[in-house]
């Protein structure tokens, strides 16, 4: 956490050109301003990583980089019991007026993802008819929570992504399992 705490310290960085406009020299050193975002993710991050679900792991591929990490949910009940499930998620310069833009990397039979990696969950919208669309007041927690829910509790057949998904579980509950069992089998490969 290191990294964390050294982006919150004032770092000098080069000197800005003379001001020709008013005719004066600045020779003192300007420093980096840390962006509104920048300064929530480090407070969230951390907060993430404290209340992360049994079920999910979270990797970061550059510590420095708090914008962009790797989920990896391995739900332990349902469908997707014994499944493991990567998800990226990057957190736009708009954040925390924008929700964090998410795509699944594992190609998985779900009524709420479909074959593209794209993610049907509420929290993600901009804008949701219910209340429970994105608000500035949601954090990354609830991100990571909403995702891993996807596979319990959030899982919905009545307003689904993956049409054919949701139209099979309600045909044939079986079958649906069997197609669900064959999506995990090929990414264990």
């Amino acid at each position: 956490m290191i990294t964390l705490n050294r982006k919150l310290k004032k770092e000098p960085i080069a000197p800005e050109p003379t001001n020709t406009m008013n005719g004066l020299t600045s020779n003192e050193s300007m420093v980096r301003r840390i962006s509104v975002r920048d300064k929530l993710l480090i407070k969230e991050v951390q907060e993430m990583n404290e209340n992360l679900p049994a079920t999910c792991s979270v990797h970061f591929e550059d510590p420095n980089m708090l914008s962009e990490f790797l989920l990896t949910v391995t739900p332990d009940e349902g469908f997707w019991q014994g499944g493991k499930f990567k998800f990226s998620v990057f957190v736009t310069d708009d954040y925390n007026m924008a929700p964090p833009r998410v795509k699944c990397l594992t190609r998985l039979w779900h009524p709420n993802i479909n074959v593209d990696g794209d993610v049907c969950l509420s929290l993600l919208r901009q804008t949701s008819i219910d209340e429970h669309g994105w608000a500035p007041t949601r954090r990354l927690k609830d991100v990571v929570w909403g995702l891993n829910a996807l596979f319990t509790d959030l899982l919905n057949f009545e307003d689904p992504l993956n049409i054919e998904a949701a139209e099979m579980y309600n045909k044939n509950k079986t079958e649906f399992q069997a197609k669900v069992q064959e999506y995990i089998a090929k990414g264990k490969r």
